[in-house]
């Protein structure tokens, strides 16, 4: 039997969508973590500086999900989490200071899914389970979303936070690779730029403006959040880093030519 060619896209697609948990405390809440991502169907989970893993705990409450902690990848930082990524959807509770613009965690979903589905690697980003994402580490992330819960009392576990995205992803997907009716608002998706691509821009810019005096090293300020601000609102395009770069190196390196506006 031939399978549905959207049935194949959408299962390519849960491949390019990683888990990743920001320094998480109790190894039980990563197990519950990998046994939610498995029951929607996803199986990459990566792990930023556990305070201990693996652990007994954590097979215990992965229960039939311990394929999923076998194959969990352990990286030193959020960074590094975040290679090859094109969109990096955030979760958190309340408002951060100099965030991108929020959104719901469907409207997230069907960002992510729509990269995913375009062959891009993306991720959801979860902190710890008590101090949450740092502001640097929430700025590594393109977007951020909250879950609409009760307001009163919007607390939710770790594994329960993944659950819900999981689910809401996964409908995502599929309606995003035309297993069921697609939704009238889906737009094509852009080629985005990578995590990396954007930090080498804005290294690149950090080097510019010290050497010009623009910035100052001992004392930075917030120059460089603020930047990570306006390119993860902007969305860059692989293409407009590129533009931008060789930008800032004409800059550096003039090539001679010179322009004027036409009379």
């Amino acid at each position: 039997m031939n399978s549905n060619p959207s049935d194949l896209t959408a299962s390519d697609a849960f491949g390019r969508v990683r888990i990743v948990l920001v320094r998480p405390s109790h190894p039980g809440n990563i197990g519950a973590a990998a046994r939610a991502m498995k029951t929607m169907g996803f199986g990459r989970l990566v792990l930023v500086a556990p305070k201990v893993f693996p652990a007994p705990e954590a097979e215990a409450m992965a229960s039939g999900a311990v394929d999923v902690l076998a194959a969990v990848q352990v990286v030193d930082s959020l960074p590094a989490a975040l290679e090859g990524v094109t969109l990096a959807l955030a979760l958190t509770s309340r408002r951060r200071d100099l965030a991108t613009a929020p959104c719901w965690a469907r409207e997230g979903a069907v960002e992510l899914a729509q990269q995913a589905v375009a062959a891009a690697e993306v991720a959801l980003v979860f902190g710890n389970e008590t101090t949450g994402l740092s502001n640097e580490e929430f700025a590594y992330c393109n977007r951020w979303a909250m879950i609409p819960a009760n307001p009163a009392y919007s607390s939710l576990n770790l594994a329960a936070a993944v659950q819900v995205l999981c689910y809401e992803l996964r409908l995502a997907i599929a309606t995003s690779a035309g297993a069921v009716a697609p939704a009238p608002s889906f737009t094509p998706a852009r080629m985005l730029a990578t995590h990396e691509e954007i930090e080498g821009l804005l290294a690149q810019i950090e080097g510019m403006a010290i050497k010009s005096g623009f910035l100052d090293p001992e004392r930075p300020g917030r120059l460089m959040l603020r930047l990570r601000r306006l390119f993860a609102r902007a969305g860059l395009e692989r293409e407009e880093v590129n533009i931008l770069r060789g930008l800032l190196t004409s800059c550096r390196q003039p090539t001679g030519k010179r322009y004027r506006e036409s009379a």
